[in-house]
């Protein structure tokens, strides 16, 4: 009987501290950007292309994030929102056009790495996002997609 009281009590406070983590919500606003200065409209990709792009790679690193439903619960939206805030880190589409060629091209070949190895996008989110699961023809496409937009410095006079 004192078990069952024991547990009681643990499943109490439990479900106490659940609620009280929903009062310290996750920031899920989207920065603002210049649209002229965003990887998809500087380099107008094809249909499907940004169709993978968009699907496997903007939550995470753009300043367009779609946040889903479960987002709004603690303590997932805290972790989702460090992966975010993690990605926007490493690479913001949202501010390509800010990026110097040089930059540019290096953060296109880590792109391309990143697809070609299956490092990206995270099975974690590949897990609740199905249309980010990519296939190998569309990891081959979009990385050699990746490598194609990387433009020579000489070229370019940098």
């Amino acid at each position: 009987m004192k078990r069952k009281k024991i547990f009681k009590r643990i499943l109490l406070v439990l479900l106490l501290v659940f609620i009280v983590m929903q009062f310290f919500r996750a920031d899920r606003d989207n920065p603002k950007f210049e649209v002229s200065n965003d990887f998809i409209a500087i380099t107008d990709p094809p249909k499907e292309i940004e169709s993978l792009l968009r699907n496997a790679c903007y939550d995470c690193h753009s300043n367009e994030t779609r946040y889903p439903w479960y987002s709004n619960v603690a303590p997932i939206s805290w972790w989702l929102q460090d992966h975010v805030e993690e990605g926007r880190e490493h690479l913001n589409f949202s501010n390509w056009g800010s990026f110097v060629l040089k930059k540019q091209n290096h953060k296109l070949h880590e792109c391309a790495e990143e697809v070609e190895e299956g490092e990206m996008p995270l099975s974690s989110y590949t897990l609740t996002h199905g249309d980010a699961n990519l296939s190998a023809k569309q990891k081959k496409d979009l990385a050699e997609w990746f490598e194609d937009q990387m433009i020579s410095e000489a070229v370019n006079g940098e």
